[in-house]
């Protein structure tokens, strides 16, 4: 090909989308669903829980320096790490479950791409004011003191957003009055002044510029939920078979009865990721519903039924084509699929919580030291090493004792006394070296190992604990 006739390019630059304000019940539950969100993300590390003079007061925190996770009362260990896996399960089954009922449900009301997105816009439209008023803005080549003005305020506000959510993650991982402290007086540790700034930069460009780019080109969701979906799911669609022919269309200039659309484009002009629902299902859909308030507002001022565009599924078609009602709502949710992620995520959250409750507050973990495997003293007894970590869960320090099961000849000892008791701090898993010692000719048969249970138990309450291990050398 020529220089005089070069390839044509295959990048299409964005176009930016004005999302026009809109009111309606969709649009109400997304702003309640906004403020909940956004309130239990800023505010939650601020919350405290009294767990005792020894452990930190902030009711959820993730102290990775001491390997735990506080919620409220619950205190996760990392050996108990599955109560996490479990929750993630339940997160899982939780959006198969949703996309399976409503399609992209999570996507147009609770995901934080969707719900940061909101803010900004909210700020955006704040600021700039109202589509119309952003899209002359935006198409306005002259940078004018007005301009400079509105787009300057916008980014400060922007920023301060993006920096209030870097800040609030920030507080979860460490007593957040006490850090706040550290990073206004520029004292804190430079991870956390790092993670805050990668948070503002990505909560700032995410929210502020790319918006619906990352719910179409970065998210992996709108390609995978498919899968979740059937005939009988609920999404948002519009009843083309009552709007078409529209309003102005060639159809209609030939003489056919017009449709109860208007081709008013308010459907498109609400919608924050640009598409025209009256296309049909398109992946760029997060089904958010706004088309629904704009749609339903404009049928009422020209006198026709709401629901050109609506939540249907599309079983739905052929009988709404026929003239026939419509299946109740609550038959599309209340199908097979769907009450088998309901019964499965029941299920997990039930054992989770089961194995909440019959945990114990203390435990210990055994290890014979095997070099040597045993040692015969001078007196001929003979004595095996342990190596064992005593965990105690309460919020003060208890007296522990360990202690065997079976044979009264075989005593315990901890290194460097000559007692079987020992003091556990609070929350604290405690590493202590002990010894197994039995009696010269004590063995009961000539097995060089024996089975043995050693039991740990606390002198306050008598709650208890054992592990199972062996004893070496008894047949010697």
């Amino acid at each position: 090909m020529s220089d005089s006739n070069p390839a044509p390019s295959l990048y299409a630059a964005r176009e930016p989308v004005f999302p026009k304000r809109v009111s309606g019940k969709f649009r109400n539950l997304k702003w309640i669903i906004m403020a909940v969100t956004l309130g239990i993300y800023y505010l939650t590390p601020w919350i405290r829980w009294d767990r005792g003079p020894s452990l930190p007061d902030q009711a959820v925190l993730l102290d990775l320096a001491n390997r735990r996770f506080y919620f409220f009362w619950i205190e996760i260990w990392p050996h108990e790490f599955y109560f996490v896996a479990g929750l993630l399960i339940m997160a899982g089954l939780g959006l198969f479950l949703f996309t399976s009922a409503l399609g992209r449900v999570w996507c147009g009301y609770a995901c934080p791409q969707t719900v940061w997105t909101d803010l900004y816009i909210l700020v955006e439209r704040w600021v700039e004011g109202d589509r119309n008023a952003r899209l002359r803005l935006h198409r306005q080549k002259k940078w004018d003191f007005r301009k400079f003005r509105l787009r300057a305020t916008k980014t400060i506000l922007w920023l301060l957003i993006g920096l209030a959510t870097g800040g609030a993650w920030v507080f979860y991982f460490a007593d957040a009055p006490t850090l706040l402290v550290d990073l206004v007086t520029l004292n804190a540790h430079p991870i956390a002044y790092t993670t805050m700034a990668v948070l503002t930069g990505t909560t700032f460009f995410f929210g502020g510029y790319a918006r619906e780019q990352i719910c179409i080109y970065a998210c992996p969701w709108p390609r995978i939920q498919a899968a979740m979906m059937d005939e009988d799911t609920l999404v948002v669609g519009y009843r083309d078979w009552r709007g078409e022919p529209r309003k102005a269309s060639e159809e209609v200039k030939a003489g056919e009865p017009q449709g109860d659309c208007i081709n008013c484009m308010a459907c498109v002009n609400v919608c924050p990721v640009g598409i025209d629902i009256r296309d049909g299902q398109q992946l760029e859909c997060i089904t958010c519903a706004l088309c629904i308030d704009a749609c339903d507002d404009i049928m009422e001022k020209i006198g026709k039924p709401r629901g050109l565009i609506d939540y249907m599924a599309v079983s739905d078609e052929t009988n709404e084509r026929a003239g026939k009602q419509p299946v109740d709502v609550w038959k599309h949710i209340l199908r097979p699929r769907t009450m088998l992620y309901t019964g499965l995520w029941t299920l997990v959250g039930v054992g989770l919580v089961f194995a909440l409750f019959i945990r114990s507050d203390i435990d210990l973990t055994v290890a014979p030291v095997r070099n040597p495997t045993y040692v015969t003293l001078s007196d001929g007894s003979i004595r095996n090493t342990y190596d064992v970590r005593l965990r105690n869960k309460h919020g003060e320090a208890r007296p522990f004792k360990l202690s065997l099961k079976g044979d009264p000849t075989m005593r315990v000892q901890i290194e460097g006394t000559p007692y079987d008791s020992v003091s556990v701090p609070a929350d604290t898993a405690l590493f202590q070296r002990v010894y197994i010692v039995t009696p010269k000719g004590a063995a009961a048969s000539n097995a060089k190992a024996t089975d043995v249970r050693i039991w740990v138990e606390d002198l306050t309450n008598g709650e208890r604990a054992h592990k199972d291990t062996t004893f070496n050398g008894r047949g010697n």
